[in-house]
């Protein structure tokens, strides 16, 4: 055999060894747990035959508590770029059969070497988070390894798409990765988030909490609003991410691509002239509405289980990605409150960096009053969606259905706010507030010196809502641009869409904004 063939013969050897990872029994026990292996991953997520890894043959450098004899090709992170449904994707997958995934220097040098091609090439970064942490042999060296992550991800952010999979535990400085990227996806059984884990807790505050309880997928999906989405397997958390890609763009300066569809852009939907209930009291299913006007009913929820009262996600209006935000009668009467106002501005912020229309559907009596709202700043997190709102120079459509009373009206897309095609149905109820609360204020004195002060209240109140709960005192002054019939909505949206394709407007030069936080 000539000394070319033994090299080359080399080189597959320790490719394949570098495949193993931390070996077949490590690969064993990753597959007893019930979860696949990162190479396994990312060979379901991108398209067969595109992944190009990178670093396969990197070691880590540490000498501390016997770690030079404990080393493995790769070192804990399979890094590289690949391609789905055609379009170019960055990514890194941590293996946690060598050494539980732990980060060490090297780790985060590939890391962040495939973060840095992302940014200069314009392409989504995706990671796949499966890690016992930092590596405590390694020390600072490995805190520093975070914090070069964790600044690549501030700088990308708003870029390019930045997607994190939770496959597996995600602890201490970890967390801060998947919380500075655009969505979270965690596995229910499989993945948990926490900073400090359930023996610190005990140590600390006494509290008994397993990890599930702490930081599992549902807790985060429902209570904390940490994750975005919680799936029920590896496999559905890999599709999902194939999904979620195919409505954004590569980058900032893109366009969201197109998708074909047979969806007829003028199809009524006939339900929607007869959905709104006559007692204004009476809820309805929002999501009834948002299946009857997309394209082929096809809704990708972001945040479902977690701040009900609001929904957001993904759809497409004639092939085109848009972004929907919608408050939901059937949860606390629609009304906004900190999370739902948090769910939504960050949907709205991330749409408009990302050049997605936003088209809002409004059916809102106001904020959540009381002093748990009140103390908890429901003022400034309210303003979040106001200013979220008012800073977002993508195309913005809004439709009022039912209610749209005082400060919750202005923050739900208003024209004030550069909406730039509000519509209503002639259900639409726009004003300061309902017409029992309204007077209540202008005719306290009246009814109080009246024989009948609830019939006085009750004939006010008819009048006030003749006069006000409609939409064409607001179309009067040109607030709302037309009054619509409900089953046309879908055609109207489409058109005004079609209208804005080509809109541009830019926000004044500053270094960046002070976003109420």
């Amino acid at each position: 055999m000539s000394n070319q063939l033994e090299k080359v013969r080399e080189l597959i050897d320790l490719r394949a060894q570098a495949r193993l990872g931390g070996g077949e029994k490590a690969i064993e026990k990753q597959h007893a747990g019930g979860k696949y292996t990162a190479r396994e991953r990312i060979a379901m997520l991108v398209d067969e035959g595109s992944f190009e890894e990178l670093d396969m043959f990197v070691e880590h450098r540490c000498t501390n508590f016997g770690m030079e004899k404990k080393k493995f090709l790769g070192d804990g992170v399979v890094t590289g770029y690949g391609t789905i449904e055609g379009r170019l994707i960055y990514l890194f997958a941590q293996d946690f059969t060598v050494i539980g995934g732990s980060l060490s220097e090297t780790m985060a040098k590939k890391i962040c070497k495939v973060m840095d091609l992302a940014m200069l090439m314009g392409a989504p970064v995706i990671g796949l988070n499966d890690s016992g942490g930092a590596r405590i042999q390694e020390g600072i060296n490995a805190l520093a390894g975070y914090a070069e992550i964790f600044q690549r991800n501030i700088l990308a952010s708003g870029v390019i798409p930045q997607i994190s999979g939770i496959f597996g535990p995600c602890a201490g400085g970890a967390v801060y990765s998947p919380a500075l990227t655009d969505f979270t996806i965690m596995a229910r059984g499989m993945s948990y988030m926490f900073l400090t884990g359930p023996k610190v807790v005990k140590t600390v505050t006494g509290e008994d909490v397993t990890q599930e309880q702490l930081g599992g997928a549902d807790v985060h999906a429902s209570r904390s609003g940490v994750t975005h989405f919680a799936v029920d397997s590896g496999d559905e958390g890999i599709a999902l991410i194939r999904r979620l890609l195919s409505y954004l763009p590569q980058n900032n300066l893109e366009e969201p691509p197109v998708h074909s569809t047979n969806d007829p852009i003028d199809r009524l939907e006939d339900s929607l002239n007869e959905i709104i209930p006559d007692s204004p009291n009476k809820p309805y299913d929002m999501y009834e509405i948002i299946g009857g006007i997309i394209d082929d009913g096809e809704f990708l929820e972001i945040h479902a289980d977690y701040a009900k009262n609001i929904i957001i996600g993904f759809a497409r209006f004639n092939g085109r990605s848009v972004g929907i935000v919608a408050n939901q009668p059937k949860t606390l009467a629609g009304v906004l409150d900190i999370n739902a106002s948090r769910k939504a501005a960050r949907f709205v912020r991330f749409c408009d960096a990302f050049n997605i229309p936003i088209v809002t559907l409004v059916d809102v009596p106001g904020f959540l009053p009381g002093t748990g709202q009140e103390y908890g700043g429901v003022i400034v997190h309210g303003a979040k969606l106001l200013y979220a709102y008012g800073e977002a120079t993508v195309p913005k459509v809004t439709v009022t259905l039912r209610k749209s009373y005082g400060g919750a009206h202005i923050v739900m897309s208003c024209k004030q706010l550069r909406g730039d095609m509000n519509y209503a149905w002639p259900t639409a109820e726009i004003a300061v507030m309902g017409g029992a609360g309204a007077v209540e204020v202008l005719y306290a004195r009246d009814a109080k010196e009246a024989d009948d002060p609830a019939k006085v209240l009750a004939e006010k109140e008819a009048e006030y809502n003749k006069a006000f709960a409609n939409p064409y005192n607001a179309a009067k002054y040109g607030y709302i641009d037309d009054v619509i019939e409900p089953r046309n909505t879908r055609f109207r949206i489409i058109r005004a869409l079609q209208q804005l394709a080509t809109k541009k407007q830019n926000n004044p030069a500053k270094k960046h904004d002070n976003l109420p936080l």
